[in-house]
């Protein structure tokens, strides 16, 4: 190999880590403004629903490609064997419950006659309050998901995976998801926001949801000091009780801030994620075992023991 050639590969292997560097940077910031750019464009032509379909399986098409190429953990690029049940809980569980506050806002029931109050306010300003307003509720949701052993049963399904990526976002028991709509969408609705405010609020909750669970190694810096990031996200989903009862917050890290229970450790990466609770491998098991905790955790103890 001549000299030209070691110093034409080493400037194309700088090349690629310097764009590789500026792809880590502008990933999160980058697909949310984007998403939320086709949404609007989506409000502009009256056609709000089609775009946010659009825009979600814009991210989702993005993601599926970074997670090949910016990967934050190869290990987590490798089949876990819940590929089923991830998907059977993001369509039947998370979806329905959505489908079903979407199909109940939908009917107009709880449009406002005439705006008023807080729904006379500029667009960009309701959309801000209701992600803090409506953050309250998801907080304290996600909190005593933690905190309250008979809600941590259900919660356990979402925290027991054992790699994060795009796939197991939606991987929620019904039970845990209805309860985060019903800590958070009154705060929305009280407030008397617009129906365009709640949209926006909404969406924005999705595209941060999907970026959270990414497998993707982006570096958000100071961003993840007012929202959820994924660097902020699996530190929450640590094994460890003392590193994962922290960062609660769906959207903004306003209320961890506030209540002491933020956590960052800038540099540093999560090690073991999941949960030291037995979770069953399949679907109808995993819906199953809240009803039944107590039992199937001493017979799985008792198998441990045995062993």
């Amino acid at each position: 190999m001549t000299g030209a050639t070691r110093a034409g590969g080493s400037r194309a292997s700088s090349h690629a880590r310097g764009w590789a560097r500026v792809a880590r940077a502008v990933a999160w910031p980058g697909l949310l403004l984007s998403c939320s750019a086709i949404l609007a464009t989506g409000f502009a032509l009256g056609h709000e629903t089609l775009f946010f379909n659009l825009s979600y399986a814009w991210i989702v098409c993005w993601l599926l490609l970074a997670e090949r190429t910016l990967g934050y953990r190869a290990d987590w690029q490798r089949p876990d064997g819940q590929l089923r049940a991830d998907l059977a809980h993001t369509v039947l569980n998370k979806g329905l419950v959505q489908l079903l506050i979407v199909s109940i806002l939908a009917t107009g029931v709880l449009d406002h006659a005439a705006p008023t109050g807080l729904g006379a306010w500029p667009l960009a300003a309701q959309v801000v309050f209701g992600l803090v307003a409506s953050e309250f509720g998801l907080y304290w949701a996600h909190r005593l998901g933690h905190e309250w052993p008979w809600l941590w049963r259900f919660h356990a399904v979402h925290h027991s995976v054992r790699k994060l990526w795009l796939v197991n976002t939606g991987r929620f028991h019904f039970v845990d998801s209805l309860e985060s709509v019903l800590f958070s969408l009154p705060f929305l609705l009280l407030t008397g926001l617009s129906m365009d405010a709640i949209v926006w609020v909404s969406a924005i909750t999705a595209y941060i949801g999907i970026l959270t669970h990414c497998n993707v190694d982006m570096r958000c810096g100071a961003l993840s000091l007012v929202f959820n990031t994924p660097e902020l996200h699996r530190w929450h989903h640590a094994i460890d009780p003392a590193i994962g009862n922290n960062n609660y917050g769906e959207n903004l890290m306003l209320w961890d801030q506030l209540f002491g229970t933020y956590y960052r450790r800038p540099g540093l990466a999560v090690d073991t994620i999941g949960i030291a609770d037995y979770m069953p491998p399949g679907f109808l098991a995993q819906l199953a075992l809240p009803f039944r905790w107590r039992r199937v955790q001493a017979a799985f103890a008792g198998v441990d023991e045995a062993a």
